[in-house]
């Protein structure tokens, strides 16, 4: 594994501050691989299962990702072990130069805790400042709480972070991982997005706006309350009118390392009781935050008190719920009585996020100890990151 002594001293070697002989502009990137398909290979049972050194290894034989040629033109004939290079946009002619760092050990997404999502936040930070953009190759399952965890954790970002994946490994002969693994390098190192992105499929979404709504098409991604932000055709397309307006310097990045691990999804259901409401609430750790995911734009059956009486209880201990829809598209408003009667009782509208921005923004809120609760129920409603809706 790269460690971080590993990382500074190549660092001091390979500063990267070259530029080609023709005047092409060499963009830096840093790798996190942190595990997923992408690069995994079948073990002796024929499953998929992660396998150390393999993915870097398979780079080298591929133009598409690692351009020889090119990298010793860079270089002066001598490049650096673990380094890559490939050519950018052909509209901004840039060079991408990129090292991958990889974790130890790899992990299948399912694995993925809030450990994980702050200890590649934390790598973003502190190399923040020796690459210009950051894309971090990650399993897909629950690839949308890590991007939507990060935009929350890296405050003040005014660079580039792309996520994403494959479903099919790269040691396939029909795999979607080059692919997608080419686009978000062109779309970190080649236009200036500051936020977190998800490139998946040809498409560039936001992190925070994004859910995995297929598990086996290739497309497995989608934005269903946010335009993308660009789209890979003949050529690269980015709709800045859509990107978030950069408001920090690149000095301003504030790492919010301290997410609350109290936190959890109800999903709403016909069957449900107070029992059963009143058993989650009460688990133990306690819970501090719950998503609460309620029907059409925001209903639940108002009708049995019981069920209300905990709803109310829980709001009064201090416990923060917030109400958004199951339903893939749309948002949580007061249109009806039983969404109103939730408001009443102080359950936190959540609009148009997605459950996996609402969950990762609820643990990052109440991670913050210097707040009072009324403050961070103010800021679930408020638009943080580009997560929500106003209204």
């Amino acid at each position: 594994m790269f460690n971080n002594g590993h990382l500074r001293s190549y660092k001091r070697a390979y500063p990267f501050n070259m530029r080609l002989v023709h005047g092409d502009e060499s963009r830096k990137v840093l790798v996190l691989y942190t595990g997923g398909t992408i690069g995994m290979m079948r073990n002796v049972d024929g499953v998929y299962s992660p396998a150390p050194n393999a993915f870097k290894q398979k780079i080298h034989s591929l133009p598409e990702l690692h351009d020889e040629f090119l990298a010793k033109k860079l270089y002066d004939g001598n490049v650096p072990e673990g380094h890559y290079v490939v050519n950018g946009a052909p509209s901004t002619k840039n060079v991408i130069t990129y090292m991958i760092k990889e974790y130890n050990p790899l992990l299948d997404s399912s694995n993925m805790s809030i450990d994980d999502w702050t200890r590649i936040a934390t790598d973003i930070y502190q190399s923040y400042h020796d690459y210009d953009s950051f894309v971090v190759l990650h399993g897909t399952d629950t690839l949308s709480y890590t991007a939507s965890a990060l935009s929350f954790i890296l405050e003040g970002l005014n660079k580039t972070v792309v996520v994403t994946g494959s479903q099919i490994p790269i040691f396939e002969q029909r795999s979607d991982a080059k692919d997608n693994f080419h686009s978000a390098l062109v779309f970190a190192a080649c236009y200036n997005i500051p936020e977190v992105c998800v490139c998946f499929a040809n498409q560039l979404f936001r992190g925070n706006r994004t859910l995995k709504s297929s598990s086996n098409m290739l497309n497995a991604f989608s934005s269903p309350n946010y335009p993308c932000l660009g789209k890979v055709g003949i050529s690269y397309k980015v709709h800045k009118e859509y990107i978030l307006k950069p408001e920090y310097s690149n000095f301003d990045l504030k790492l919010h390392n301290t997410m609350n691990h109290n936190v959890g999804i109800l999903n709403i259901f016909p069957t449900i009781t107070a029992t059963m409401l009143e058993g989650f609430l009460g688990s133990t750790p306690r819970m501090e935050g719950v998503i609460f995911q309620s029907y059409g734009i925001g209903n639940i059956p108002t009708a049995n008190e019981d069920l209300m009486d905990v709803l109310r209880c829980a709001v009064q201990n201090g416990v923060i719920i917030v109400n958004v829809t199951q339903c893939i598209q749309g948002t949580v408003a007061a249109t009806y009585e039983t969404g109103k009667a939730l408001e009443e009782i102080g359950i936190i509208p959540g609009y148009d996020m997605t459950c996996t921005a609402a969950l990762a923004k609820l643990s990052y809120v109440l991670g913050l100890k210097h707040l009072t609760l009324p403050e961070k129920k103010k800021l679930m409603t408020t638009n943080l990151r580009g997560e929500l809706t106003p209204h």
